[in-house]
């Protein structure tokens, strides 16, 4: 597990930094700018949980047939992986560019920053189709067991970024613009290698010797309705789960920008900083729905049992770990990204905040990934709504809009949002319900 694990968050790291890069670099051109990258962000993981609850139903279903090394089921997933790739990458890339007008308005941004903003999400919205192939071919391929390739992709991705963010934000003198042309031209050139990875995955698509496909396991587009089902049941719970909770951190940030420019600039980056202490638990969710999917395939209870103890254990050793390293961290991450001493010290003291809760945040992603894996996922939604509308989003606006508290009462919303979900989610676990009998 800790060597399937290592890379998938080697990539999570690597993915953070993306983010990093771009937030650090548009920062130190103001706080305008700052806001700008970041009021649309909320959508963007709105637009992108459609791929991802696809590319994690993906990956609970080829890990199965993995497992129970059934080729031709394989082959059948990769096909239909590749047909919604292209889907729903034309779909949501289309649906992204003629909203970008919008958007900032909807956030409540500010009327300095709209044009920016807007300008912003329709440049990275333009290879939506690139990184729909990245979430959901990028799964298939993990699904596999190899997840070395993927994070070799996104560390590709990622060094082409930064050089293009210099060149053009700096070098070209095109400020935010030069940031979106940077991230555009990453996710195609990721999406491209990604796919490539895919169509030479041997056991999706078996091949002779000079790279040809096996005659009868080639590429095709034709839709398989048995399989697209089968990816339906279990992809829209998760997109359920996704679109509940993103639309819930899109009323979040509505409400922190309303408190001001400065506000939100700490609010946005301190949870830009905290991204990257969610690694162990993200990385071990990966390779913990892969192993768990295997395991189902091979119908083998005692490695769904071990598979489950060891993956919660190594994610609580290590959120742990992380936590007291953000709690120390938190003052130079702030400063990394933005030069205003107001919200450094204002940010800084959000993440010494939330540094005491990230073993939560950590049970809460590694029991979901589990779950994911087993192909359970109406009960993650039902959690995940519950607590994001009854805990978060009524607190909040209780404290914003009744109260009138500040940003450090607002976090207090948001760790106990990630406290109950990880409770929750632990249930089924504590039950003795995660067993392959209970699932067939």
């Amino acid at each position: 597990m800790i060597l399937l694990a290592l890379p998938t968050m080697t990539e999570e790291i690597l993915a953070t930094l993306l983010q990093y890069v771009d937030t650090a670099m548009v920062g130190h051109l103001g706080e305008r700018a700052t806001a700008s990258v970041s009021v649309t962000t909320t959508i963007g993981w709105l637009v992108g949980s459609i791929a991802y609850s696809l590319g994690a139903a993906v990956l609970a279903l080829v890990a199965r047939a993995y497992g129970a090394q059934d080729r031709n089921k394989a082959a059948r997933l990769a096909n239909q992986a590749l047909l919604l790739t292209i889907f729903s990458g034309i779909v949501l890339g289309a649906v992204s560019i003629a909203l970008s007008p919008f958007i900032p308005g909807w956030m409540g941004a500010e009327e300095a920053v709209r044009k920016q903003a807007s300008l912003y999400f329709l440049i990275i919205s333009i290879p939506m189709i690139f990184r729909t192939s990245t979430a959901i071919l990028g799964s298939a391929v993990r699904a596999t067991q190899n997840t070395k390739t993927p994070m070799l992709i996104t560390l590709a991705s990622n060094i082409l970024n930064m050089v293009l963010n210099y060149l053009l934000i700096y070098t070209a003198g095109l400020g935010v613009t030069g940031a979106a042309i940077a991230t555009a031209v990453s996710y195609t050139v990721g999406g491209i290698l990604m796919l490539m990875a895919f169509l030479h995955t041997g056991f999706l698509y078996p091949q002779q010797k000079g790279g040809r496909t096996l005659r009868g396991w080639g590429v095709s587009l034709l839709p398989d309705l048995p399989i697209l089902q089968e990816v339906c049941v279990i992809a829209l719970p998760i997109l359920g789960t996704s679109v509940v909770n993103c639309a819930g951190y899109v009323v979040f940030a509505g409400m922190v920008s309303g408190m001001g420019t400065t506000i939100f600039a700490a609010h946005s980056i301190a949870v830009t900083a905290e991204q990257l202490f969610y690694i162990p638990g993200y990385g071990l969710r990966t390779a913990t729905s892969a192993l768990v999917g295997a395991a189902l395939g091979e119908k083998n209870d005692r490695k769904l049992t071990l598979y489950c103890r060891i993956a919660v254990s190594l994610t609580l050793l290590m959120s742990c770990l992380s936590g007291v390293i953000l709690f120390f961290a938190a003052v130079p991450l702030m400063r990394l990204f933005t030069p205003s001493a107001a919200v450094v010290e204002l940010g800084s003291s959000m993440l010494k905040l939330v540094a005491f809760s990230e073993p939560f945040f950590g049970l809460m992603v590694v029991m979901e990934g589990i779950q994911y894996g087993m192909g359970s996922t109406r009960y993650p939604f039902l959690v995940e709504s519950l607590s994001m509308w009854g805990v978060r989003i009524l607190f909040t606006y209780l404290t914003v809009c009744v109260w009138h508290l500040g940003l450090r009462e607002v976090w207090y919303c948001m760790i106990a949002d990630n406290v109950c979900k990880a409770l929750l989610l632990s249930l089924p676990a504590m039950c003795g319900k995660l067993h392959i009998q209970e699932q067939d």
